[in-house]
Protein backbone atom coordinates (compact mmCIF):
# COMPACT_ATOMS: atom_id res chain seq x y z
CA UNK A 1 0.00 0.00 0.00
CA UNK A 2 1.19 3.44 -1.09
CA UNK A 3 0.10 6.54 0.69
CA UNK A 4 0.84 10.06 0.68
CA UNK A 5 3.04 11.32 2.99
CA UNK A 6 3.18 15.50 2.55
CA UNK A 7 5.91 17.05 -0.07
CA UNK A 8 4.87 14.81 -2.69
CA UNK A 9 6.20 11.79 -1.00
CA UNK A 10 4.81 8.37 -1.52
CA UNK A 11 4.95 5.70 1.95
CA UNK A 12 4.83 2.28 1.40
CA UNK A 13 3.18 0.71 4.37
CA UNK A 14 2.94 -3.30 4.39
CA UNK A 15 -0.14 -4.59 6.50
CA UNK A 16 1.10 -7.45 8.29
CA UNK A 17 -1.16 -9.19 10.71
CA UNK A 18 -0.49 -11.85 13.41
CA UNK A 19 -2.74 -14.87 13.35
CA UNK A 20 -5.97 -14.33 15.70
CA UNK A 21 -5.51 -10.44 15.86
CA UNK A 22 -8.16 -7.70 14.82
CA UNK A 23 -7.37 -5.60 11.41
CA UNK A 24 -7.91 -2.58 13.37
CA UNK A 25 -4.91 -3.18 15.04
CA UNK A 26 -2.81 -4.14 12.66
CA UNK A 27 -2.94 -1.70 10.52
CA UNK A 28 -2.39 0.56 13.82
CA UNK A 29 0.47 -1.12 14.38
CA UNK A 30 1.89 -0.81 10.69
CA UNK A 31 1.11 2.81 10.53
CA UNK A 32 3.26 3.12 14.00
CA UNK A 33 6.04 1.32 12.74
CA UNK A 34 6.47 3.37 9.57
CA UNK A 35 6.32 6.61 12.17
CA UNK A 36 8.64 5.11 14.15
CA UNK A 37 11.09 4.46 11.24
CA UNK A 38 10.62 8.02 10.38
CA UNK A 39 9.03 7.12 6.87
CA UNK A 40 5.93 9.00 8.10
CA UNK A 41 7.17 12.83 9.79
CA UNK A 42 5.30 14.79 12.25
CA UNK A 43 2.47 16.90 10.36
CA UNK A 44 1.95 14.17 7.57
CA UNK A 45 -1.59 13.77 6.24
CA UNK A 46 -3.03 10.36 6.20
CA UNK A 47 -5.48 9.25 3.27
CA UNK A 48 -8.97 9.70 3.85
CA UNK A 49 -10.81 6.82 5.60
CA UNK A 50 -12.43 5.67 2.45
CA UNK A 51 -9.70 5.81 -0.16
CA UNK A 52 -7.51 3.92 2.37
CA UNK A 53 -10.12 1.08 2.85
CA UNK A 54 -10.56 1.11 -0.81
CA UNK A 55 -6.78 0.90 -1.07
CA UNK A 56 -6.66 -1.82 0.95
CA UNK A 57 -9.77 -3.81 0.64
CA UNK A 58 -11.15 -3.27 3.95
CA UNK A 59 -13.82 -2.26 5.70
CA UNK A 60 -14.39 1.59 5.86
CA UNK A 61 -15.24 1.07 9.55
CA UNK A 62 -12.12 -0.68 9.91
CA UNK A 63 -9.83 1.98 8.87
CA UNK A 64 -12.13 4.04 11.59
CA UNK A 65 -11.36 2.21 13.97
CA UNK A 66 -7.74 2.33 13.37
CA UNK A 67 -7.31 6.05 13.03
CA UNK A 68 -9.39 6.51 16.07
CA UNK A 69 -7.42 4.03 18.62
CA UNK A 70 -3.82 5.91 17.14
CA UNK A 71 -5.30 9.11 17.69
CA UNK A 72 -6.53 8.08 21.34
CA UNK A 73 -3.08 7.46 22.09
CA UNK A 74 -1.26 10.27 20.51
CA UNK A 75 -0.24 8.85 17.52
CA UNK A 76 -2.49 10.90 15.06
CA UNK A 77 -4.87 13.93 15.29
CA UNK A 78 -8.04 14.62 13.33
CA UNK A 79 -8.86 17.98 12.31
CA UNK A 80 -12.37 18.41 10.90
CA UNK A 81 -12.67 19.34 7.40
CA UNK A 82 -9.13 18.77 6.71
CA UNK A 83 -8.16 15.52 7.47
CA UNK A 84 -6.05 13.10 9.81
CA UNK A 85 -2.82 14.07 10.18
CA UNK A 86 0.61 12.03 12.33
CA UNK A 87 0.77 14.19 15.25
CA UNK A 88 2.87 17.21 15.03
CA UNK A 89 4.37 17.11 18.91
CA UNK A 90 5.64 13.91 18.17
CA UNK A 91 9.81 13.70 17.91
CA UNK A 92 11.17 13.53 14.22
CA UNK A 93 12.47 9.64 15.45
CA UNK A 94 14.23 9.53 11.74
CA UNK A 95 14.20 5.50 12.73
CA UNK A 96 15.59 5.74 16.02
CA UNK A 97 12.65 5.07 18.03
CA UNK A 98 11.18 1.64 18.96
CA UNK A 99 8.36 2.01 20.85
CA UNK A 100 5.11 -0.19 19.89
CA UNK A 101 1.55 1.73 21.50
CA UNK A 102 -0.33 -0.13 23.79
CA UNK A 103 -2.02 -2.90 21.92
CA UNK A 104 -0.02 -3.36 18.80
CA UNK A 105 2.54 -5.70 20.55
CA UNK A 106 3.54 -8.73 18.80
CA UNK A 107 3.04 -12.05 21.03
CA UNK A 108 6.69 -12.88 22.08
CA UNK A 109 8.17 -16.16 21.41
CA UNK A 110 7.76 -18.88 24.17
CA UNK A 111 11.37 -18.46 26.13
CA UNK A 112 11.57 -22.70 26.00
CA UNK A 113 11.30 -22.79 21.98
CA UNK A 114 13.66 -21.61 19.40
CA UNK A 115 10.11 -21.42 17.34
CA UNK A 116 7.26 -19.44 17.43
CA UNK A 117 4.01 -21.21 17.26
CA UNK A 118 2.08 -20.72 14.13
CA UNK A 119 -0.99 -21.74 15.98
CA UNK A 120 -1.63 -21.46 19.62
CA UNK A 121 -4.31 -23.79 20.95
CA UNK A 122 -3.63 -22.99 24.87
CA UNK A 123 -6.36 -21.95 27.45
CA UNK A 124 -9.42 -21.18 25.95
CA UNK A 125 -9.61 -17.30 24.78
CA UNK A 126 -12.11 -15.95 22.69
CA UNK A 127 -12.04 -14.67 19.05
CA UNK A 128 -11.17 -11.13 18.64
CA UNK A 129 -12.62 -11.23 14.95
CA UNK A 130 -16.44 -11.38 16.44
CA UNK A 131 -15.78 -8.41 18.40
CA UNK A 132 -18.40 -6.24 17.51
CA UNK A 133 -16.11 -3.52 16.39
CA UNK A 134 -17.68 -0.81 14.40
CA UNK A 135 -19.86 -0.25 17.51
CA UNK A 136 -17.56 -0.53 20.40
CA UNK A 137 -15.59 2.54 18.62
CA UNK A 138 -18.82 4.41 18.35
CA UNK A 139 -19.44 4.02 22.09
CA UNK A 140 -15.57 5.01 22.89
CA UNK A 141 -16.17 7.80 20.66
CA UNK A 142 -19.64 8.84 22.79
CA UNK A 143 -17.53 7.68 25.86
CA UNK A 144 -14.89 10.81 25.21
CA UNK A 145 -17.24 13.17 24.08
CA UNK A 146 -19.81 13.01 27.30
CA UNK A 147 -18.97 15.42 30.23
CA UNK A 148 -18.41 12.66 32.32
CA UNK A 149 -15.24 10.75 32.01
CA UNK A 150 -13.46 13.47 32.75
CA UNK A 151 -15.02 17.07 32.28
CA UNK A 152 -15.59 16.66 36.38
CA UNK A 153 -11.76 17.18 37.08
CA UNK A 154 -11.69 15.00 39.77
CA UNK A 155 -10.57 11.26 40.28
CA UNK A 156 -14.10 8.71 40.10
CA UNK A 157 -14.73 6.21 42.85
CA UNK A 158 -12.30 2.72 43.09
CA UNK A 159 -15.28 0.87 42.95
CA UNK A 160 -15.76 1.62 39.24
CA UNK A 161 -18.65 4.06 37.19
CA UNK A 162 -22.06 4.36 38.40
CA UNK A 163 -23.19 3.53 34.79
CA UNK A 164 -21.42 0.24 34.79
CA UNK A 165 -21.71 -0.84 38.31
CA UNK A 166 -26.29 -0.70 37.63
CA UNK A 167 -25.41 -2.26 33.91
CA UNK A 168 -23.62 -5.00 35.30
CA UNK A 169 -26.14 -5.87 38.29
CA UNK A 170 -29.05 -5.92 36.07
CA UNK A 171 -27.31 -7.77 33.12
CA UNK A 172 -26.12 -10.56 36.14
CA UNK A 173 -30.32 -10.21 37.35
CA UNK A 174 -31.54 -11.20 33.87
CA UNK A 175 -28.85 -13.32 32.48
CA UNK A 176 -27.65 -15.57 35.78
CA UNK A 177 -30.52 -14.89 38.39
CA UNK A 178 -28.23 -12.78 41.11
CA UNK A 179 -30.25 -10.42 43.45
CA UNK A 180 -27.82 -7.29 43.52
CA UNK A 181 -27.99 -3.84 42.94
CA UNK A 182 -25.15 -1.53 41.75
CA UNK A 183 -23.89 -0.61 45.23
CA UNK A 184 -22.93 -4.50 45.49
CA UNK A 185 -20.62 -4.27 42.46
CA UNK A 186 -16.61 -3.47 42.66
CA UNK A 187 -15.30 -3.52 38.75
CA UNK A 188 -11.67 -4.32 38.20
CA UNK A 189 -9.64 -4.44 35.17
CA UNK A 190 -9.82 -7.66 34.20
CA UNK A 191 -10.89 -11.14 36.62
CA UNK A 192 -7.29 -10.91 37.79
CA UNK A 193 -7.79 -8.38 39.84
CA UNK A 194 -10.86 -9.09 41.19
CA UNK A 195 -9.25 -12.36 42.32
CA UNK A 196 -6.32 -10.68 44.08
CA UNK A 197 -8.07 -7.64 45.73
CA UNK A 198 -10.40 -10.81 46.69
CA UNK A 199 -7.91 -13.12 48.29
CA UNK A 200 -6.18 -9.66 50.13
CA UNK A 201 -9.16 -8.86 52.17
CA UNK A 202 -10.74 -12.48 52.80
CA UNK A 203 -7.05 -13.64 54.23
CA UNK A 204 -3.94 -12.08 55.59
CA UNK A 205 -0.32 -13.59 55.48
CA UNK A 206 -0.30 -17.30 56.47
CA UNK A 207 -4.26 -17.87 56.15
CA UNK A 208 -5.01 -20.55 53.91
CA UNK A 209 -7.08 -20.51 50.63
CA UNK A 210 -8.29 -23.76 49.40
CA UNK A 211 -7.85 -24.31 45.57
CA UNK A 212 -8.89 -26.80 43.10
CA UNK A 213 -6.30 -29.50 41.10
CA UNK A 214 -6.16 -29.62 38.62
CA UNK A 215 -6.97 -25.92 38.58
CA UNK A 216 -6.02 -22.47 37.52
CA UNK A 217 -2.48 -21.65 38.63
CA UNK A 218 -3.01 -17.65 37.70
CA UNK A 219 -5.71 -17.83 40.87
CA UNK A 220 -2.99 -19.19 42.47
CA UNK A 221 -0.40 -16.89 42.30
CA UNK A 222 -3.20 -13.82 42.79
CA UNK A 223 -3.67 -15.58 46.60
CA UNK A 224 -0.13 -16.02 47.04
CA UNK A 225 0.67 -12.51 46.43
CA UNK A 226 -1.48 -11.36 48.72
CA UNK A 227 0.37 -13.41 51.84
CA UNK A 228 -2.25 -16.51 51.57
CA UNK A 229 -0.85 -20.34 51.40
CA UNK A 230 -2.84 -21.99 48.63
CA UNK A 231 -3.51 -25.53 49.91
CA UNK A 232 -5.34 -27.79 46.78
CA UNK A 233 -8.11 -29.98 47.01
CA UNK A 234 -8.37 -32.59 44.65
CA UNK A 235 -11.17 -32.51 41.31
CA UNK A 236 -12.76 -35.78 40.03
CA UNK A 237 -15.41 -36.18 37.50
CA UNK A 238 -18.16 -34.31 39.17
CA UNK A 239 -15.76 -31.02 40.02
CA UNK A 240 -14.71 -30.30 43.61
CA UNK A 241 -14.67 -33.07 46.31
CA UNK A 242 -16.59 -31.91 49.02
CA UNK A 243 -15.51 -34.60 51.51
CA UNK A 244 -11.60 -33.56 51.08
CA UNK A 245 -12.70 -29.67 51.25
CA UNK A 246 -14.33 -30.60 55.15
CA UNK A 247 -11.27 -32.74 55.60
CA UNK A 248 -9.23 -29.75 54.90
CA UNK A 249 -11.39 -27.44 57.05
CA UNK A 250 -11.35 -29.26 60.28
CA UNK A 251 -7.58 -29.99 59.76
CA UNK A 252 -6.93 -26.14 58.83
CA UNK A 253 -8.03 -23.85 61.37
CA UNK A 254 -7.13 -21.13 59.15
CA UNK A 255 -8.65 -21.61 55.89
CA UNK A 256 -10.60 -18.34 55.29
CA UNK A 257 -12.01 -19.17 51.65
CA UNK A 258 -11.96 -21.83 48.57
CA UNK A 259 -12.14 -20.97 45.03
CA UNK A 260 -14.09 -22.39 42.53
CA UNK A 261 -15.05 -22.96 38.75
CA UNK A 262 -18.32 -24.48 39.26
CA UNK A 263 -19.78 -23.35 35.95
CA UNK A 264 -17.04 -25.11 33.84
CA UNK A 265 -14.18 -26.42 36.16
CA UNK A 266 -10.71 -24.83 34.73
CA UNK A 267 -9.06 -26.46 33.45
CA UNK A 268 -11.78 -29.96 33.31
CA UNK A 269 -14.47 -28.29 32.00
CA UNK A 270 -16.99 -30.16 34.20
CA UNK A 271 -19.86 -28.49 35.67
CA UNK A 272 -20.63 -28.76 39.83
CA UNK A 273 -23.57 -30.71 40.30
CA UNK A 274 -26.42 -29.18 42.64
CA UNK A 275 -25.70 -31.62 45.73
CA UNK A 276 -22.11 -30.70 45.80
CA UNK A 277 -22.91 -26.69 45.29
CA UNK A 278 -25.45 -27.05 48.18
CA UNK A 279 -22.65 -28.90 50.19
CA UNK A 280 -20.22 -26.75 49.64
CA UNK A 281 -22.56 -23.61 50.61
CA UNK A 282 -23.15 -25.54 53.77
CA UNK A 283 -19.84 -26.63 54.80
CA UNK A 284 -18.81 -22.49 54.06
CA UNK A 285 -20.97 -21.68 56.68
CA UNK A 286 -20.31 -24.82 58.96
CA UNK A 287 -16.92 -24.02 59.18
CA UNK A 288 -16.79 -19.88 58.69
CA UNK A 289 -14.77 -19.63 55.31
CA UNK A 290 -15.76 -17.96 52.19
CA UNK A 291 -16.52 -19.33 48.59
CA UNK A 292 -14.45 -17.62 45.51
CA UNK A 293 -16.51 -18.38 42.48
CA UNK A 294 -15.06 -17.43 39.21
CA UNK A 295 -17.79 -17.86 36.56
CA UNK A 296 -15.09 -17.12 34.17
CA UNK A 297 -17.24 -18.16 31.07
CA UNK A 298 -20.86 -18.16 32.06
CA UNK A 299 -22.02 -16.91 28.70
CA UNK A 300 -20.75 -19.92 27.02
CA UNK A 301 -22.92 -22.87 27.65
CA UNK A 302 -24.17 -24.92 24.44
CA UNK A 303 -25.82 -27.99 25.92
CA UNK A 304 -28.65 -28.55 28.48
CA UNK A 305 -30.09 -25.87 30.73
CA UNK A 306 -28.60 -22.64 32.09
CA UNK A 307 -27.10 -23.78 35.40
CA UNK A 308 -26.98 -20.51 37.86
CA UNK A 309 -24.49 -19.45 39.74
CA UNK A 310 -23.71 -20.11 43.24
CA UNK A 311 -23.96 -16.66 44.49
CA UNK A 312 -27.31 -17.07 42.64
CA UNK A 313 -28.68 -19.41 45.42
CA UNK A 314 -27.23 -17.42 48.23
CA UNK A 315 -29.29 -14.60 49.73
CA UNK A 316 -27.11 -10.82 49.35
CA UNK A 317 -23.92 -10.66 51.76
CA UNK A 318 -23.78 -14.73 52.05
CA UNK A 319 -20.58 -16.26 52.20
CA UNK A 320 -20.07 -16.30 48.66
CA UNK A 321 -17.68 -13.40 46.78
CA UNK A 322 -18.73 -13.55 43.30
CA UNK A 323 -16.01 -12.95 39.97
CA UNK A 324 -16.17 -12.65 36.19
CA UNK A 325 -14.81 -11.47 33.22
CA UNK A 326 -16.11 -8.86 30.17
CA UNK A 327 -12.66 -9.96 28.67
CA UNK A 328 -13.82 -13.49 27.39
CA UNK A 329 -16.74 -12.29 25.99
CA UNK A 330 -15.07 -9.77 24.06
CA UNK A 331 -11.21 -10.18 23.62
CA UNK A 332 -8.48 -10.34 26.43
CA UNK A 333 -7.35 -6.80 25.33
CA UNK A 334 -10.15 -5.47 27.20
CA UNK A 335 -9.30 -5.67 30.81
CA UNK A 336 -12.52 -5.69 32.73
CA UNK A 337 -13.66 -7.90 35.24
CA UNK A 338 -16.09 -7.39 38.58
CA UNK A 339 -16.37 -8.76 42.00
CA UNK A 340 -20.00 -9.25 43.76
CA UNK A 341 -19.52 -9.57 47.30
CA UNK A 342 -21.42 -8.18 50.91
CA UNK A 343 -20.80 -4.46 52.07
CA UNK A 344 -17.78 -5.25 54.25
CA UNK A 345 -15.91 -7.07 52.04
CA UNK A 346 -16.26 -4.99 48.79
CA UNK A 347 -15.34 -1.94 50.99
CA UNK A 348 -12.01 -3.71 51.89
CA UNK A 349 -11.96 -4.89 48.37
CA UNK A 350 -12.26 -1.20 47.07
CA UNK A 351 -9.63 -0.13 49.51
CA UNK A 352 -6.91 -2.13 48.44
CA UNK A 353 -7.81 -1.47 44.93
CA UNK A 354 -7.61 2.23 45.61
CA UNK A 355 -3.96 1.96 46.96
CA UNK A 356 -2.76 0.27 43.51
CA UNK A 357 -5.01 1.56 40.66
CA UNK A 358 -6.90 4.95 42.19
CA UNK A 359 -9.76 4.05 39.74
CA UNK A 360 -10.40 2.26 36.34
CA UNK A 361 -10.61 3.07 32.79
CA UNK A 362 -13.51 6.40 32.94
CA UNK A 363 -13.68 5.74 29.34
CA UNK A 364 -13.98 2.16 28.57
CA UNK A 365 -16.42 1.34 31.69
CA UNK A 366 -18.93 4.10 30.13
CA UNK A 367 -18.63 2.58 26.94
CA UNK A 368 -19.29 -0.92 27.67
CA UNK A 369 -22.00 0.36 29.79
CA UNK A 370 -24.05 1.59 26.89
CA UNK A 371 -23.15 -1.94 25.03
CA UNK A 372 -24.87 -3.40 27.52
CA UNK A 373 -27.85 -0.70 28.27
CA UNK A 374 -28.74 -0.93 24.35
CA UNK A 375 -28.27 -5.12 24.26
CA UNK A 376 -25.08 -5.12 21.71
CA UNK A 377 -23.44 -7.04 24.33
CA UNK A 378 -25.99 -9.40 24.56
CA UNK A 379 -26.60 -10.06 21.06
CA UNK A 380 -22.43 -10.23 20.78
CA UNK A 381 -22.85 -13.60 22.91
CA UNK A 382 -25.60 -14.94 20.88
CA UNK A 383 -23.44 -15.00 17.86
CA UNK A 384 -20.30 -16.44 19.72
CA UNK A 385 -22.51 -19.04 21.32
CA UNK A 386 -22.72 -20.42 17.91
CA UNK A 387 -19.59 -19.44 16.31
CA UNK A 388 -18.10 -21.31 19.35
CA UNK A 389 -20.49 -24.49 19.17
CA UNK A 390 -19.91 -25.14 15.84
CA UNK A 391 -16.14 -24.74 16.58
CA UNK A 392 -16.41 -27.00 19.29
CA UNK A 393 -17.70 -29.88 17.50
CA UNK A 394 -15.70 -29.27 14.93
CA UNK A 395 -12.39 -29.75 17.23
CA UNK A 396 -14.28 -33.00 18.93
CA UNK A 397 -14.89 -34.37 15.69
CA UNK A 398 -11.10 -33.93 14.28
CA UNK A 399 -9.73 -35.33 17.23
CA UNK A 400 -11.93 -38.87 17.55
CA UNK A 401 -10.90 -39.41 13.50
CA UNK A 402 -6.93 -38.24 13.55
CA UNK A 403 -6.14 -39.16 17.66
CA UNK A 404 -7.72 -42.60 17.64
CA UNK A 405 -7.80 -44.65 20.81
CA UNK A 406 -4.63 -42.60 22.14
CA UNK A 407 -6.78 -39.86 23.97
CA UNK A 408 -9.93 -39.86 25.46
CA UNK A 409 -12.38 -36.95 25.95
CA UNK A 410 -16.00 -36.43 27.07
CA UNK A 411 -17.22 -33.14 25.15
CA UNK A 412 -17.83 -30.07 27.25
CA UNK A 413 -21.76 -28.64 27.49
CA UNK A 414 -19.72 -25.59 27.48
CA UNK A 415 -16.77 -23.08 27.62
CA UNK A 416 -14.05 -22.50 25.42
CA UNK A 417 -11.83 -25.67 25.87
CA UNK A 418 -11.68 -29.23 25.23
CA UNK A 419 -9.83 -31.14 28.65
CA UNK A 420 -8.09 -33.70 26.23
CA UNK A 421 -6.83 -36.80 28.42
CA UNK A 422 -4.51 -39.41 27.33
CA UNK A 423 -5.01 -43.21 27.71
CA UNK A 424 -3.31 -44.74 30.38
CA UNK A 425 0.10 -46.45 28.89
CA UNK A 426 0.20 -43.99 25.53
CA UNK A 427 2.32 -40.85 25.05
CA UNK A 428 3.47 -38.72 27.39
CA UNK A 429 2.07 -35.03 27.58
CA UNK A 430 5.18 -33.04 28.21
CA UNK A 431 7.04 -34.89 25.23
CA UNK A 432 4.01 -34.52 23.31
CA UNK A 433 3.64 -31.08 23.92
CA UNK A 434 7.37 -30.42 23.10
CA UNK A 435 7.40 -32.33 20.12
CA UNK A 436 4.44 -29.98 18.73
CA UNK A 437 6.09 -27.00 19.83
CA UNK A 438 8.93 -27.85 17.88
CA UNK A 439 6.30 -28.13 14.77
CA UNK A 440 4.91 -24.78 15.21
CA UNK A 441 2.06 -25.57 17.47
CA UNK A 442 1.78 -24.61 21.23
CA UNK A 443 -0.81 -26.80 23.66
CA UNK A 444 -0.36 -26.71 27.48
CA UNK A 445 0.21 -30.44 29.15
CA UNK A 446 -1.89 -31.04 32.28
CA UNK A 447 1.44 -30.77 34.53
CA UNK A 448 0.93 -27.15 34.06
CA UNK A 449 -2.56 -26.93 35.89
CA UNK A 450 -0.97 -29.08 38.90
CA UNK A 451 -0.84 -27.71 42.40
CA UNK A 452 2.23 -30.28 43.47
CA UNK A 453 4.11 -32.20 40.93
CA UNK A 454 3.59 -35.19 42.41
CA UNK A 455 1.26 -36.92 39.96
CA UNK A 456 0.55 -34.57 37.15
CA UNK A 457 -2.54 -35.32 34.82
CA UNK A 458 -1.27 -36.79 31.52
CA UNK A 459 -3.75 -34.42 29.45
CA UNK A 460 -4.17 -31.33 27.34
CA UNK A 461 -6.38 -28.50 27.60
CA UNK A 462 -7.02 -27.25 23.96
CA UNK A 463 -8.54 -23.93 23.19
CA UNK A 464 -10.71 -23.99 19.82
CA UNK A 465 -12.72 -21.01 20.36
CA UNK A 466 -10.11 -18.24 18.52
CA UNK A 467 -9.67 -20.55 15.44
CA UNK A 468 -11.88 -21.36 12.24
CA UNK A 469 -12.51 -24.56 10.91
CA UNK A 470 -9.17 -24.26 8.86
CA UNK A 471 -7.47 -23.65 11.65
CA UNK A 472 -8.35 -26.38 13.79
CA UNK A 473 -7.83 -29.11 10.83
CA UNK A 474 -4.30 -27.09 10.78
CA UNK A 475 -3.79 -27.66 14.57
CA UNK A 476 -5.21 -31.14 14.96
CA UNK A 477 -2.97 -32.31 11.92
CA UNK A 478 0.17 -31.01 13.92
CA UNK A 479 -0.95 -32.65 16.64
CA UNK A 480 -1.05 -36.28 15.03
CA UNK A 481 2.25 -35.12 13.58
CA UNK A 482 3.71 -34.21 16.76
CA UNK A 483 2.46 -37.68 18.73
CA UNK A 484 4.82 -39.45 19.90
CA UNK A 485 6.06 -42.66 18.63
Amino acid sequence: MRIGAGKGRQVTIELRRERGEPVFLALGASIVAEIERGRLRPGDRLPGTRALARDLGLNRNTVDAAYHELSMQGWLVAEPSRGTFVASDLPDTGGSARRRPPGTERRERPADSAHAPMLDLTDGTPDPRLVPVAEFARAIRRALASPSPGGAGRYGSPLGTRELREALADHLGSERGLVASGGDVLVTRGSQMALFLAASALAGPGDVIAAETPGYPLAWAAFRAAGARVVGVAVDGGGIDPEALEALARRERRLKAVYVTPHHQYPTTVTLGAARRLRLVALARQYGFHIVEDDYDHEYRFDGRPVLPIAARTAPGGPVVYVGSLSKLLTPGIRLGYALAGPAILQRMAERREAIDRQGDVPLEHALASLIADGTLRRHARKARRVYRARRDRMAALLAERLGDDVRFTLPAGGLAIWLRLAGGGPDAERWSARAAALGLSVTPGSRFALEASHPPQAFRLGFAAHDDDELDRAVDLMARARPG
